[in-house]
Protein backbone atom coordinates (compact mmCIF):
# COMPACT_ATOMS: atom_id res chain seq x y z
CA UNK A 1 0.00 0.00 0.00
CA UNK A 2 2.83 2.40 0.91
CA UNK A 3 4.47 1.83 -2.48
CA UNK A 4 1.20 2.60 -4.26
CA UNK A 5 0.68 5.80 -2.27
CA UNK A 6 4.31 6.79 -2.72
CA UNK A 7 4.00 6.29 -6.49
CA UNK A 8 0.77 8.29 -6.57
CA UNK A 9 2.37 11.13 -4.58
CA UNK A 10 5.29 11.27 -7.01
CA UNK A 11 2.93 11.28 -9.97
CA UNK A 12 0.70 14.02 -8.55
CA UNK A 13 3.13 16.28 -6.70
CA UNK A 14 6.65 15.72 -7.97
CA UNK A 15 8.52 16.44 -11.16
CA UNK A 16 11.65 14.74 -12.35
CA UNK A 17 14.31 17.43 -12.41
CA UNK A 18 17.25 17.43 -14.82
CA UNK A 19 20.15 19.86 -14.61
CA UNK A 20 21.42 21.17 -17.95
CA UNK A 21 24.68 23.11 -18.23
CA UNK A 22 24.84 25.92 -20.78
CA UNK A 23 28.47 26.44 -21.75
CA UNK A 24 30.50 28.25 -24.42
CA UNK A 25 32.75 31.29 -24.76
CA UNK A 26 31.63 34.70 -23.53
CA UNK A 27 29.40 36.51 -26.03
CA UNK A 28 28.31 33.25 -27.72
CA UNK A 29 24.67 33.93 -26.78
CA UNK A 30 24.17 31.56 -23.82
CA UNK A 31 22.11 33.95 -21.69
CA UNK A 32 20.05 35.11 -24.68
CA UNK A 33 19.30 31.45 -25.42
CA UNK A 34 18.25 30.88 -21.79
CA UNK A 35 15.97 33.96 -21.84
CA UNK A 36 14.33 32.81 -25.09
CA UNK A 37 13.85 29.33 -23.61
CA UNK A 38 12.15 30.71 -20.50
CA UNK A 39 9.97 33.02 -22.62
CA UNK A 40 8.86 30.14 -24.86
CA UNK A 41 8.29 27.49 -22.17
CA UNK A 42 7.11 29.51 -19.12
CA UNK A 43 3.59 30.87 -19.61
CA UNK A 44 3.77 34.07 -17.59
CA UNK A 45 7.46 34.83 -17.98
CA UNK A 46 7.95 38.39 -19.26
CA UNK A 47 11.72 38.14 -19.67
CA UNK A 48 14.40 40.78 -19.78
CA UNK A 49 15.12 42.91 -22.82
CA UNK A 50 17.43 40.81 -24.98
CA UNK A 51 19.31 43.92 -26.09
CA UNK A 52 20.25 44.66 -22.46
CA UNK A 53 21.86 41.29 -21.70
CA UNK A 54 25.46 41.69 -20.61
CA UNK A 55 28.33 39.25 -20.14
CA UNK A 56 27.63 36.67 -17.42
CA UNK A 57 30.03 36.84 -14.50
CA UNK A 58 29.31 33.70 -12.52
CA UNK A 59 26.02 31.92 -13.03
CA UNK A 60 22.47 32.44 -14.31
CA UNK A 61 19.81 29.90 -13.35
CA UNK A 62 16.53 29.22 -15.13
CA UNK A 63 13.85 26.53 -14.83
CA UNK A 64 11.27 25.29 -17.32
CA UNK A 65 8.73 22.45 -17.26
CA UNK A 66 8.24 20.30 -20.35
CA UNK A 67 5.62 17.60 -19.74
CA UNK A 68 6.59 15.69 -16.60
CA UNK A 69 10.22 16.85 -16.80
CA UNK A 70 11.65 19.94 -15.17
CA UNK A 71 14.83 21.33 -16.71
CA UNK A 72 17.05 23.48 -14.52
CA UNK A 73 19.61 25.43 -16.54
CA UNK A 74 22.96 26.52 -15.18
CA UNK A 75 24.24 29.19 -17.57
CA UNK A 76 27.93 29.61 -16.72
CA UNK A 77 30.21 32.50 -17.64
CA UNK A 78 32.49 31.73 -20.59
CA UNK A 79 35.43 34.04 -19.97
CA UNK A 80 38.80 32.34 -19.80
CA UNK A 81 39.13 32.68 -16.04
CA UNK A 82 35.61 31.32 -15.43
CA UNK A 83 36.02 28.18 -17.58
CA UNK A 84 38.07 26.63 -14.79
CA UNK A 85 34.85 26.55 -12.70
CA UNK A 86 32.83 24.59 -15.27
CA UNK A 87 33.97 21.18 -14.05
CA UNK A 88 32.55 21.85 -10.56
CA UNK A 89 29.10 21.33 -12.10
CA UNK A 90 29.74 18.30 -14.32
CA UNK A 91 28.97 15.50 -11.86
CA UNK A 92 25.46 16.82 -11.14
CA UNK A 93 24.48 17.64 -14.71
CA UNK A 94 22.15 15.57 -16.90
CA UNK A 95 22.85 17.37 -20.18
CA UNK A 96 25.12 19.98 -21.77
CA UNK A 97 24.23 22.73 -24.23
CA UNK A 98 27.37 24.14 -25.84
CA UNK A 99 26.81 27.45 -27.65
CA UNK A 100 29.07 28.55 -30.51
CA UNK A 101 29.07 32.07 -32.00
CA UNK A 102 28.82 31.31 -35.73
CA UNK A 103 29.88 34.87 -36.59
CA UNK A 104 33.18 34.74 -34.69
CA UNK A 105 35.54 32.75 -36.89
CA UNK A 106 38.55 34.31 -35.15
CA UNK A 107 37.68 32.64 -31.84
CA UNK A 108 36.50 29.33 -33.28
CA UNK A 109 39.77 27.60 -32.33
CA UNK A 110 39.44 28.98 -28.78
CA UNK A 111 35.87 27.69 -28.59
CA UNK A 112 36.99 24.29 -29.86
CA UNK A 113 39.72 24.12 -27.17
CA UNK A 114 37.17 24.86 -24.42
CA UNK A 115 34.78 22.29 -25.94
CA UNK A 116 37.48 19.62 -26.16
CA UNK A 117 38.54 20.15 -22.56
CA UNK A 118 34.91 19.93 -21.42
CA UNK A 119 34.05 16.83 -23.49
CA UNK A 120 37.17 15.01 -22.26
CA UNK A 121 35.96 15.06 -18.65
CA UNK A 122 35.03 11.63 -17.27
CA UNK A 123 32.40 13.32 -15.10
CA UNK A 124 30.39 14.05 -18.28
CA UNK A 125 30.64 10.57 -19.77
CA UNK A 126 27.36 9.55 -21.43
CA UNK A 127 25.72 12.96 -20.86
CA UNK A 128 23.67 14.19 -23.88
CA UNK A 129 25.24 17.08 -25.77
CA UNK A 130 23.44 19.76 -27.79
CA UNK A 131 25.78 22.00 -29.80
CA UNK A 132 24.10 25.23 -30.89
CA UNK A 133 25.48 27.04 -33.92
CA UNK A 134 24.12 30.40 -32.79
CA UNK A 135 23.60 33.69 -34.71
CA UNK A 136 22.64 31.90 -37.94
CA UNK A 137 20.68 34.99 -39.01
CA UNK A 138 23.91 36.93 -39.69
CA UNK A 139 25.09 37.00 -43.30
CA UNK A 140 28.30 35.06 -44.04
CA UNK A 141 28.24 33.28 -40.67
CA UNK A 142 29.73 29.81 -40.32
CA UNK A 143 27.27 27.09 -41.33
CA UNK A 144 26.60 23.90 -39.36
CA UNK A 145 28.80 21.89 -41.80
CA UNK A 146 31.60 24.49 -41.31
CA UNK A 147 31.42 24.06 -37.54
CA UNK A 148 31.22 20.26 -37.75
CA UNK A 149 34.35 20.27 -39.92
CA UNK A 150 36.22 22.58 -37.54
CA UNK A 151 35.31 20.38 -34.56
CA UNK A 152 35.66 17.03 -36.40
CA UNK A 153 38.73 15.81 -34.50
CA UNK A 154 36.70 16.06 -31.24
CA UNK A 155 34.28 13.41 -32.56
CA UNK A 156 36.01 10.39 -30.93
CA UNK A 157 35.73 12.09 -27.51
CA UNK A 158 31.98 12.56 -27.95
CA UNK A 159 31.68 8.78 -27.91
CA UNK A 160 28.30 7.04 -27.91
CA UNK A 161 26.38 9.79 -26.14
CA UNK A 162 23.38 11.49 -27.79
CA UNK A 163 24.72 14.48 -29.74
CA UNK A 164 23.05 17.03 -32.02
CA UNK A 165 24.45 20.10 -33.80
CA UNK A 166 21.53 22.51 -34.20
CA UNK A 167 21.39 25.81 -36.13
CA UNK A 168 19.98 28.51 -33.90
CA UNK A 169 19.30 32.23 -33.60
CA UNK A 170 18.81 32.90 -29.91
CA UNK A 171 17.84 36.52 -30.56
CA UNK A 172 14.77 35.55 -32.63
CA UNK A 173 14.15 32.16 -31.01
CA UNK A 174 14.79 30.15 -34.19
CA UNK A 175 15.90 26.61 -33.32
CA UNK A 176 15.23 27.03 -29.57
CA UNK A 177 12.14 24.79 -29.35
CA UNK A 178 13.71 22.02 -31.42
CA UNK A 179 16.87 22.04 -29.30
CA UNK A 180 15.01 21.95 -25.98
CA UNK A 181 12.59 19.22 -27.08
CA UNK A 182 15.54 17.09 -28.26
CA UNK A 183 17.35 17.62 -24.95
CA UNK A 184 14.27 16.64 -22.92
CA UNK A 185 13.95 13.37 -24.85
CA UNK A 186 17.63 12.57 -24.31
CA UNK A 187 17.84 13.31 -20.57
CA UNK A 188 14.64 11.37 -19.85
CA UNK A 189 15.86 8.24 -21.62
CA UNK A 190 19.43 8.39 -20.24
CA UNK A 191 19.36 5.67 -17.56
CA UNK A 192 22.94 6.46 -16.46
CA UNK A 193 21.86 9.78 -14.87
CA UNK A 194 18.58 9.36 -13.00
CA UNK A 195 16.63 12.58 -12.33
CA UNK A 196 16.28 14.37 -9.03
CA UNK A 197 12.75 14.32 -7.56
CA UNK A 198 11.40 17.79 -6.81
CA UNK A 199 8.09 18.78 -5.28
CA UNK A 200 5.93 20.75 -7.69
CA UNK A 201 5.74 24.37 -6.61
Amino acid sequence: MYTLLSGLYKYMFQKEEYCVLTLGLDNAGKTTFLEQTKTKFCKNYKGMSLSKITTTVGLNIGTIDVGKARLMFWDLGGQDELQSLWDKYYAESHGVIYVIDSTDEERLAESKDAFEKMISSEALEGVPLLVLANKQDVENCLSVPDIKTAFSDCAPKIGKRDCLVQPCTALTGQGVNEGIEWMVKCVVRNIHRPPRQKDIT
